[in-house]
């Protein structure tokens, strides 16, 4: 694992976890019992509200897969970033706006990300564009945040239009510069 991404997704997670105490609005999801998770502090009857946190994984869990049905290998601090916690979503505020940090929840959705990252890399390439690997939804409809396959950098992209904007030179440095949000 990339030290410098470790560095910065662990300085994130604890900084949401810390505003999540001072602001004394402990990070709370409907839970599911069909859709388990070790983020999950209690269980309750479904679609009651309960706590959660990020927990590290302690799977193995790799894009090998990916890299094999692709035949192209996926930036390593991107894996890195989807193999280190199981956890919902994160809010954050970059300098151009907000954002919304993807991740998984489990296990069955880390095996989801894998066919989506697939299914957007076969689509890019359908359409004679640069491999990039989603990472980030915005407040723009269709707009996402994601890392050019061949640089690492984070780029700002349409769906299906070549990325528009180069905002930061890896994913660790993009962590680097986000303040945490709470919902």
């Amino acid at each position: 694992m990339s030290a410098y991404l470790e560095q910065q997704l662990d300085s994130f997670i604890t900084s949401t976890l810390a505003l999540s105490e001072n602001e004394r609005q402990p990070l709370r999801i409907e839970y599911d019992s069909t859709w388990p998770s070790p983020c999950y502090q209690q269980t309750r009857d479904d679609g009651k509200m309960v706590e959660w946190k990020p927990v590290k994984q302690t799977e193995h869990n790799s894009f090998a897969n990916v890299e094999e049905a692709l035949e192209v290998n996926i930036d390593r601090q991107y894996a890195d970033f989807f193999t280190r916690y199981y956890s919902h979503n994160l809010l954050a505020t970059a300098p151009q706006g907000s954002c919304e940090l993807l991740q998984v929840w489990n296990q069955d959705d880390f095996q989801r990300l894998q066919q989506n990252i697939i299914g957007h890399v076969l689509m890019k390439r359908r359409l004679k564009q640069q491999a990039t690997l989603f990472f980030a939804l915005t407040d723009e409809e269709d707009t996402i945040l994601s890392v050019l396959n061949d640089t690492g950098e984070v780029v700002v992209e349409r769906v299906g239009k070549p990325p528009s904007d180069i905002i930061a030179p890896s994913l660790a440095s993009f962590l680097e510069i986000l303040t945490p949000q709470l919902p």
